[in-house]
């Protein structure tokens, strides 16, 4: 984008302004419960890729992304385990990120070519309608260069990237203000790879219960 150009603060009256922009190859940082994002479409290589430098983040670390739900997982994701779906009609929307294998769909970029896809689906209105309005999942690491604190408000994203992206969503404080919790489901036996707004032990005990 031009880097002189002010980053739009959308309002919650504009996600489809703000999908829009998403289609398009811009980068729009987006709320949900946990912290803020800066999202892109995840079928977007070369914009997943501005955000890596945007964040200056390591190429070798997959980002996760944002769904609606289990219907477009499905459509990213193959060779999916029954208990994904429990865990999801359990625990989504909300700050569940389930790692599952891939479908080769998103760019290699969005993996970090680990053959695995990280999907969340936000515990937040606005981010859901985008989500739906873009018709496409939304790569999404958190609002903050790699190393600093996530940003919580849209102002604090634009602290970080005013000028530096298309838009930023207002959907006021993020309610939980950490991060989601990580459960790879690629193996026999599920692992916890970050623990966050669910804990651990709470996820794997409900895991067992088959």
């Amino acid at each position: 984008m031009n880097p002189f150009m002010e980053t739009r603060k959308y309002t919650m009256e504009e996600t489809e302004q703000a999908a829009s922009m998403l289609r398009k190859g811009g980068l729009v940082a987006v709320p949900t419960e946990t912290v803020y994002g800066i999202a892109a479409s995840a079928e977007d290589g070369v914009a997943v890729q501005m955000i890596y430098d945007l964040k200056d983040r390591d190429y070798d670390k997959p980002v996760s992304v944002l769904v609606t739900g289990m219907d477009m997982v499905e459509k990213y994701c193959q060779n999916i385990p029954p208990v994904a779906y429990r865990l999801a009609e359990k625990y989504w929307p909300g700050p569940l990120t389930m790692i599952l294998e891939d479908r080769e769909v998103v760019p290699a970029m969005v993996t970090a070519d680990t053959g695995t896809l990280g999907v969340r689906c936000p515990d937040h209105p606005l981010t859901l309608a985008i989500i739906e309005k873009a018709g496409v999942p939304l790569a999404a690491p958190s609002a903050n260069p790699s190393g600093d604190e996530p940003a919580k408000t849209a102002q604090e994203v634009l602290d970080y990237f005013n000028r530096k992206i298309e838009g930023v969503v207002d959907g006021g404080p993020c309610a939980m203000g950490v991060a989601s919790t990580i459960l790879d489901l690629t193996e026999e036996e599920p692992k916890v790879l970050r623990e966050g707004g669910i804990p651990a032990g709470e996820l794997l005990a409900f895991v067992k219960e088959g």
